[in-house]
C-alpha cells in the first residue's frame, strides 16, 4: 500500500499533555497540520523564540509558517478566530487564505450556546468551559446545527437563527435579561461582521487534504484535550463534546481510514485533569501543590488550577490500545525533580478486584483505589541535557518502568517549555 505521509498526534491522558509544543516540534518537517476536532476550549501552550503564545483553535504550525486546516468535526466561535488571528498578526504571523482553510461543513458556536452553556453547567457541574462547545454540538446531532456554508449565507441564516431562537429562548430568558428580539438582532449583527472576514478561509477541506496526501505532502493531525477525555472513551460523563482519539479524524476530516498512518501518544512524565470528575491517582496531600508550581499547572484557556497526580499506565495503556498508538513521547519529565519517592499507578483495585483496563463504570471509576510501584527520585536539573544517555540513572529506571507498564517505547523526550529543551531518542 502506498505510504501516506500523515502523523496523528493524540493526548493520552485528560489533556494538557504538551502537544502544542510537540506539534510545534513535529511542524517543521510538516506541510499541513489540521485540527478535526474541539473549539476554542482547547488551549495549546507554546513558546517560540523565547515568547509564549496560547493558540485556541489555530494549529500551533501557523508559527513555523505552515498551511493549517481546520476541519468539519471543529465547532468554530467566529469571534474567537477572529480574535486569534488579530493576535497572530499582531505579533508578525501572516494569516491568510493561503495558509488557513476552514472547511465549510464546520459548525458555527453562537452566543446562545455559551447561555445555554453556564444553564447546564448550573446543574450537571461537568467542568466545562463554558464557551458553548457542548451545547453546540449538541445541536450538530439533534440536526439544528448551523454549518459555516450557513453562515455565509444571510437569507439562509436568518431562517435558521429564527428556528434555534424559537426553541432555546423559552430557557435562556430565565438566566439573561435580554429579548428575544435583541437576541436575533445582536446575533445578525454579528454574522454581518464575521462572515465577511471567514469567508476567504472557507473551502471544501476535505478535498484539499485528499489531493495533498496523494500529492505525497506531510500532514499532522493534532487532536485538542485527550483520550480520557473522549465523549465515548473518556470518563464519561466528564469528558469533553467530541472525539479526541485517533478514530475521530476520519469523521472529523471526512479522510478515509487508509489516510491515517503514524499515530504519536502524547503523554505527560505524572497525570492531571481540569474540571470535575474521577481521577484514581490525584495527590492528596501538599505535594499536589508542589508539583502544580513545578509544572505551572493551570489551564491555558481558563486559568483553572489543574488537578495532579502520579503517572497512571492504566490511564495511558487504554489510550495506546483505542489510539494504536506507534510510540510515545514523555513530557515535562523535568518537573519531577526533588520528589522522592516517584509512584506509577500499575492497576486499580475495587472490592478485591484488580483492574488493568480502565473500566467503563463511573462507580469503579470514582470508588476504585490505584496500586503503586515506587522508584527512587531524583534531585538533578534536566532541562540542558540533550542526549538520552546522559539522564541521570534514576530518571531512565523510571522511563524504563513506564515503557515496561504501558507496552509501548518513548522515542521523545520534552524537559523544559522550549522546542530545544527536547530529546530524540
Amino acid at each position: 500500500m502506498k505510504n501516506y505521509n500523515t502523523i496523528s498526534i493524540i493526548g493520552t491522558q485528560w489533556g494538557d499533555e504538551g502537544k502544542g509544543k510537540v506539534v510545534h516540534y513535529l511542524s517543521r518537517d510538516a506541510d499541513y497540520i489540521v485540527r478535526y476536532q474541539g473549539g476554542n476550549n482547547a488551549g495549546h501552550t507554546v513558546v517560540f523564540d523565547n515568547k509564549e503564545y496560547i493558540l485556541h483553535l489555530i494549529p500551533s504550525g501557523i508559527l513555523e509558517h505552515k498551511k493549517c486546516v481546520i476541519a468539519n468535526g471543529v465547532v468554530v466561535d467566529p469571534e474567537a478566530l477572529y480574535n486569534e488571528i488579530q493576535f497572530l498578526k499582531l505579533k508578525g504571523f501572516k494569516v491568510t487564505k493561503e495558509n488557513l482553510f476552514i472547511s465549510d461543513r464546520a459548525h458555527v458556536i453562537l452566543p446562545y450556546h455559551k447561555y445555554l452553556d453556564v444553564v447546564r453547567e448550573k446543574t450537571q457541574k461537568i467542568g466545562t468551559t463554558q464557551k458553548g462547545i457542548g451545547p453546540c454540538y449538541a445541536d450538530k446531532y439533534s440536526r439544528s446545527g448551523i454549518r459555516i456554508c450557513d453562515y455565509l449565507e444571510e437569507d439562509t441564516f436568518i431562517s435558521l437563527l429564527k428556528k434555534n431562537i424559537d426553541e432555546k429562548y423559552p430557557l435562556i430568558k430565565n438566566f439573561v435579561s435580554i429579548s428575544r428580539e435583541s437576541l436575533i438582532k445582536q446575533i445578525v449583527q454579528h454574522q454581518r461582521k464575521y462572515s465577511k472576514f471567514l469567508k476567504p478561509f472557507v473551502t471544501d477541506t476535505t478535498n484539499l487534504l485528499i489531493n495533498v496526501i496523494e500529492k505525497g505532502y506531510v500532514v499532522l493531525f493534532e487532536s485538542a484535550q485527550g483520550t480520557m477525555l473522549d465523549v465515548d472513551f473518556g470518563s464519561y460523563p466528564y469528558v469533553t463534546s467530541s472525539n479526541p482519539i485517533v478514530g475521530g479524524i476520519s469523521i472529523g476530516t471526512g479522510l478515509p481510514p487508509k489516510y491515517i498512518k503514524k499515530v504519536i501518544g502524547i503523554t505527560k512524565a505524572y497525570t492531571t485533569r481540569v474540571g470535575e470528575g474521577p481521577f484514581p491517582t490525584e495527590i492528596k496531600s501538599q505535594l499536589q501543590e508542589f508539583l502544580r508550581n513545578q509544572g505551572n499547572e493551570y489551564g491555558a484557556t481558563t486559568g483553572r488550577p489543574r488537578r495532579c497526580g502520579w503517572f497512571d499506565s492504566v490511564v495511558v495503556r487504554h489510550a495506546i490500545k483505542i489510539n494504536s498508538i506507534d510510540e510515545l513521547v514523555l513530557t515535562k519529565l523535568d518537573c519531577l525533580k526533588g520528589i522522592n519517592p516517584l509512584k506509577i499507578c500499575i492497576a486499580y483495585k475495587y472490592k478485591g478486584k484488580l483492574y488493568y483496563d480502565f473500566p467503563s463504570s463511573r462507580k469503579i471509576q470514582s470508588l476504585a483505589k490505584p496500586v503503586y510501584i515506587s522508584t527512587t527520585g531524583f534531585n538533578e536539573e534536566l532541562s540542558n541535557i540533550t542526549e538520552y544517555k546522559k539522564l541521570p540513572k534514576n530518571v531512565k529506571r523510571y522511563i524504563e518502568l513506564i515503557e515496561h507498564y504501558c507496552g509501548t517505547k518513548i522515542k521523545m523526550f520534552s524537559l523544559g517549555r522550549e522546542r530545544n529543551k527536547t530529546i530524540i531518542r
